[in-house]
């Protein structure tokens, strides 16, 4: 295998090369992710390749960071998608349901709208918000980690409405059987480097038995291969899927990103490999064996 280290704006990656492909390592600050699992992921996509998909392409959702300005720009901007998902829980929750409110009024009926918390809420707050928005008119497809703990989603989902979504809690199969135990949530949520890889989130998935959804970590288009790789094998058609996020960083190593046509993210003939211009563009040692 080879590594190769790259700066693209803020974020640090490592891109592994190896006989079956490639494979990317993107830690994001702040969000749990152990490096030594993230790396087995990117080893296993260069390594071992991707199991065979069973669809050909996955519908995507749109994503409304939390420091978006919620007017028709954005509206225009998530016309394609028939879901948005929208971050929530860093600002007052007064201001969450009122750019929840807005959005609902841009976007109109149509279009599902889910949040994202990562976690953020105690119990009695995020109980607390849910019922707020569900009596400011918007009807939540989901609530994606509401909460920290699968037992506090657990007790989370006795006194809401609003389906639940695990995602950072859920990093093991231990942690999949106890939410599975625990009736803890609606939905789950898999990224491929936090989970070890995409045969180890198909594992994941299958001991949870809940619906499963696929969501980046707005890596490259090398690391979106891996989450598509996730989201076409998966025995069911997923909701959307949170692939649509390229934008999210400010350039890219392939010269065909993978991005949607409208809000479809089709399995390509062969998996993208970085264009070597741009490796030496974004390269801050080089490559090493």
């Amino acid at each position: 295998m080879r590594e190769h280290r790259l700066r693209i704006g803020d974020r640090l990656i490592t891109l592994l090369e190896g006989p079956a492909g490639w494979g990317e390592i993107s830690p994001v600050v702040g969000y749990p992710c152990d490096p030594g699992v993230a790396r087995r992921a990117a080893v296993e996509a260069a390594c071992d390749g991707f199991p065979e998909p069973v669809r050909g392409s996955v519908v995507v959702n749109g994503f409304v960071p939390d420091a978006s300005e919620i007017d028709v720009h954005l509206a225009d901007r998530l016309a394609a998608f028939r879901c948005v998902k929208v971050k929530v829980g860093r600002r007052d929750p007064d201001e969450d349901v009122a750019r929840l409110r807005s959005l609902r009024e841009l976007l109109g009926p149509a279009v599902s709208i889910r949040v994202d918390a990562n976690g953020s809420w105690d119990v009695a707050t995020a109980a607390q918000v849910l019922t707020a928005i569900a009596s400011a008119g918007v009807e939540l497809e989901f609530a994606e980690q509401p909460v920290a703990t699968i037992a506090e989603l657990a007790e989370l989902r006795r006194m809401v409405d609003a389906p639940l979504a695990a995602d950072e809690c859920v990093r093991t199969i231990d942690d999949a059987r106890a939410l599975r135990a625990g009736d803890a949530a609606d939905v789950l949520v898999l990224k491929v480097q936090p989970l070890g890889g995409v045969r180890a989130a198909l594992e994941i998935a299958d001991a949870a038995g809940l619906p499963a959804l696929v969501s980046s970590m707005f890596e490259t288009s090398i690391g979106i291969a891996a989450e598509l790789a996730l989201a076409a094998a998966l025995p069911a058609a997923p909701p959307p899927c949170g692939l649509a996020t390229l934008d999210e960083l400010v350039g890219d190593v392939v010269a065909s990103p993978l991005r949607p046509q409208r809000d479809v993210l089709s399995v390509p003939d062969t998996w993208p490999t970085p264009a070597p211009e741009l490796l030496a563009r974004y390269s801050v040692v080089g490559p090493t064996s």
